[in-house]
């Protein structure tokens, strides 16, 4: 279980303050909306550690996560886009994501990018860098996964792929999930349970 508990937050004293209570099960994909600037971005940014909260705690199955450096939490991020390095093939991406490099073409054959391994990922179609992105995730199968707009650069054939790919994943791997998205379609479709962002508090949906 990922339970974040009152995760209190603020860019400036006398500015409104954050404040981030959730829980994720394993398995599960919390779908997570809000209108710009109403804080999607600065959760996800608490959770890697890029910021630190004034009080508050992150747990996952009881460790606290917040004595933890960013390199060190058990997180894995795929973005809407900048996920990959195009200079380098698909097999080579996924490989940064592994402490052995072998096993990258297994990989990719499990996001339907086998005889892919060889090809720049600048020759590959949005949807497919997508796919690699994933593969890495997959490889580094860190208990947390957090989405943040990762289907948006995508068309609508190859987001419905995605989605389809993501949610079989996540059950697979038992990935505590947080999906953050302005896509009604993406929180309909992946998360099992919804929460809104207002006023920098997590509201049910």
């Amino acid at each position: 279980m990922l339970n974040i508990n009152q995760l209190h937050f603020s860019y400036d004293p006398n500015a409104p303050a954050y404040d981030f209570s959730l829980n994720v099960e394993a398995g599960e994909i919390l779908g997570i909306s809000g209108k710009s600037g109403s804080g999607k971005s600065t959760l996800l940014d608490l959770i890697t550690g890029f910021l630190r909260p004034s009080s508050g705690s992150i747990l996952l199955n009881g460790e606290e996560l917040n004595a933890l450096r960013t390199e060190h939490r058990p997180i894995s991020i795929l973005f809407q886009k900048d996920n990959i390095f195009e200079h380098l093939t698909a097999q080579k991406n996924v490989e940064l994501g592994l402490e052995q490099p072998s096993g990258a073409d297994a990989l990719l054959k499990q996001v339907d990018l086998e005889g892919f391994e060889k090809s720049l990922c600048a020759e590959l179609s949005g949807g497919q860098q997508q796919r690699v992105a994933l593969a890495r995730t997959l490889g580094r199968n860190r208990p947390i996964l957090l989405l943040d707009e990762p289907f948006s650069a995508l068309d609508d054939q190859t987001a419905d792929e995605m989605r389809s790919l993501v949610r079989k994943l996540v059950k697979q791997n038992d990935w505590h999930t947080i999906l953050v998205s302005h896509h009604q379609k993406d929180l309909t479709e992946l998360a099992t349970r919804q929460l809104a962002l207002k006023e920098g508090k997590l509201h049910a949906v």
